[in-house]
């Protein structure tokens, strides 16, 4: 395994997160959380104090990154006002180098985000979007940053001058990151369904834009509601749930509903899926174009053969949830890190998640998370996994990589 970080680059939305707090014994307030009675004129609900740290994608993948030991320069655009003094500052108060490269807008908003965060139950967000709707190819400067090997880019879909025309501002962004040599990597959020980013033709975006990729880790959830919103749909159906929901539609998911989806992206160009369950994992499918699989490995030590056509399923570990923010963004981090190392596609997994679960024991995105030896010394010990509730005919348990393999992999062909 190589043991000398690779210099990574994170760009992409970059929000000021204000989270409230809510105490497990307030059984009065939590109710109303959980219900959104907390939007209803008049209503005052009681809360503890708020934590305001760095969010969106480049802060949480980028300082989950830099946390677990690699370097790391950030991407991103805030206004010239105090919460971008916070963010900028925030950042310079780790190293120097992760707000070197950020870019100050004046005269713009920087985004921030209401966290309504309660125990046990998946966030939402006030949002204000703020300079993240300027946010271009040119703010990123690859010239300036020649020492890096990967690139990994969050949230497209929210940033406006990315997704519009048809991605055609983050094809040329992503065109410059290869020229440049860089392994890339995208990640998507969950849209606002009523918004125009929602209107916009997807599957021509993804289309255009995927063959660019080599890493593409969305969730589940967003991926298809972008995709197949009849599908989607159904699903939230079954759950009984709000149209905009974010989670617990996968008691309608099974395996071969991930099959078809990894494979759909898989098909439209990204050489490496992920697509991230929740509190149910990570699943991966991967490509058999070995010509796509070799470009990684020309610049991480992978091996080729053991990423080809693969198909697999990690189960998260088991701790005690203080917030789910950024818990995704932290699950890019722990996978692009083990890909970064040159693990397999199952240590990698396991990596993902690992970080992931650290995260989600503190209350923001990235205060949880060890350094990469520590995470790996916790998984040593044995780290108790959470059951799986997905049905996965046709699946089989690894029991010594702590994977499900699925009917398509590799090592079940020929």
């Amino acid at each position: 395994m190589n043991t000398s970080p690779a210099g990574i680059i994170v760009a992409g939305v970059t929000v000021l997160d204000l989270i409230p707090t809510f105490l497990e014994n307030d059984q009065a307030s939590i109710p109303l959380i959980q219900n959104r009675a907390f939007l209803t004129p008049g209503q005052l609900v009681s809360c503890g104090p708020a934590r305001v740290a760095t969010g969106g994608a480049a802060p949480n993948t980028g300082l989950a990154l830099y946390r677990l030991g690699f370097p790391v320069r950030l991407a991103g655009r805030v206004g010239d006002d105090l919460f971008g003094k916070i963010i900028l500052d925030s950042l310079a108060s780790r190293s120097p180098e992760l707000a070197r490269n950020m870019v100050v807008s004046p005269g713009e908003t920087t985004s921030y985000a209401m966290v309504i965060n309660p125990p046990g139950f998946d966030r939402a967000f006030l949002y204000c979007s703020g300079a993240n709707d300027t946010f271009s190819a040119r703010d990123v400067h690859f010239d300036r940053l020649a020492d890096a090997r990967l690139f990994h880019f969050g949230y497209l879909n929210v940033m406006p001058r990315m997704y519009q025309d048809q991605g055609k501002e983050l094809q040329s962004l992503y065109r410059q990151a290869r020229s440049a040599g860089l392994v890339t990597s995208l990640d998507i959020a969950f849209p606002d369904l009523n918004s125009q980013a929602f209107k916009e033709d997807w599957p021509a975006i993804f289309s255009r834009v995927l063959p660019e990729v080599d890493i593409f880790i969305p969730s589940f959830n967003e991926s298809l509601v972008l995709l197949d919103r009849q599908t989607y749909d159904q699903l939230i159906e079954q759950a009984g749930q709000r149209k905009d929901s974010l989670g617990g539609i996968l008691s309608g998911v099974d395996g071969g509903l991930l099959t078809l989806l990894g494979e759909r992206l898989v098909s439209m160009g990204a050489a490496v899926v992920g697509l991230k369950l929740g509190d149910q994992g990570l699943y991966l499918r991967t490509t058999g174009q070995r010509d796509r699989l070799e470009r990684i490995a020309g610049r991480l030590p992978v091996d080729p053969e053991q990423w080809a056509n693969r198909e697999l399923l990690t189960p998260c570990f088991k701790v005690k949830v203080a917030g789910t923010v950024g818990a995704g963004d932290c699950t890019i981090a722990g996978f692009l890190a083990g890909v970064s190392f040159g693990q397999a596609p199952e240590a990698a997994m396991t990596s993902a998640v690992a970080v992931g679960a650290c995260s989600v024991e503190a209350a923001d995105a990235t205060s949880g998370i060890p350094g990469w030896d520590e995470v790996q010394a916790r998984i040593g010990r044995g780290w108790a996994r959470l059951p799986m509730g997905l049905a996965l005919p046709g699946w089989e348990w690894d029991p010594a990589a702590q994977v499900w393999v699925g009917p398509h992999d590799a090592s079940r062909q020929g």
